[in-house]
């Protein structure tokens, strides 16, 4: 959120305080999908079941001691560009976000199939990330990367949050399921045994038995893992990185 000046009153802040707190003209509704940010306002907001995948880089604060500033901003640029990519080809992505060195979106998941499309956005995340250090590596970047990939599933409210009649607000998601993704894609290639990607026990069961297939269950921490990848990237990978 970019700023725009505004002396700040202290008095004015007291009431605002009040009305969020206690005002009567809030409203919450139960909805079958995330609706368009336009469909918020300040005295609104929307429950709804959504899916949320999450990914960040391993280890991130080491990379400063293997990189300068210039190559490291080149390779965060590369990264993010790319997750927000696969992310905005979901044409049920909600919401994409960029918080340091990870990258997250909510998307829309009424059916089950959504859930799996969501899946492969995580796989494509994966390959994209073997691509990057194929091309590192080849353009002199001795250490490559390692990156977690998280995805849940679960209800989230959906509001507008901000300074009202400043311009200055985002859409914030209340709720387990981001959370809960980002915590997974913290465990993910946390060490040597965990795979990148992770999934939770409720996004994995909405899953189809090919996808389910290829994760195997993490009793000690109620989840599921994989080395999944994309087919059609890894093709190419094939083809073309040598």
């Amino acid at each position: 959120m970019d700023s725009n000046y505004k002396a700040y009153n202290h008095v004015d802040s007291a009431r605002r305080i009040k009305e969020y707190l206690t005002g009567t003209t809030q409203t919450f509704e139960e909805v079958d999908s995330l609706p368009d940010r336009d469909k918020l306002t300040f005295s609104n907001g929307f429950y709804a079941y959504c899916s949320a995948i999450f990914v960040d880089i391993r280890e991130s604060s080491k990379l400063p001691s293997h990189y300068k500033r210039p190559r490291l901003a080149r390779i965060y640029r590369a990264y993010l560009s790319e997750l927000v990519a696969i992310f905005n080809g979901d044409p049920n992505a909600r919401e994409i976000n960029i918080a340091g060195d990870a990258a997250w979106a909510v998307i829309n998941t009424p059916y089950t199939r959504d859930i799996n499309s969501v899946f492969a956005l995580g796989a494509k995340a994966n390959s994209m990330a073997k691509v990057l250090n194929y091309e590192m590596k080849k353009a002199s970047y001795g250490h490559p990367i390692e990156i977690g990939i998280g995805m849940s599933y679960g209800r989230a409210l959906m509001i507008k949050a901000g300074y009202n009649g400043s311009k200055i607000n985002d859409v914030v998601y209340m709720g387990d399921v981001v959370n809960e993704a980002a915590k997974l894609a913290n465990y993910g290639n946390s060490s040597w045994n965990v795979p990148a990607l992770v999934t939770s026990e409720t996004f994995y069961g909405n899953l189809n038995e090919h996808n389910q297939g290829l994760l195997k269950h993490d009793y000690s921490r109620s989840c599921y893992t994989g080395e999944v990848i994309s087919t059609e990237m890894q093709e190419w990978f094939d083809e073309n990185c040598k």
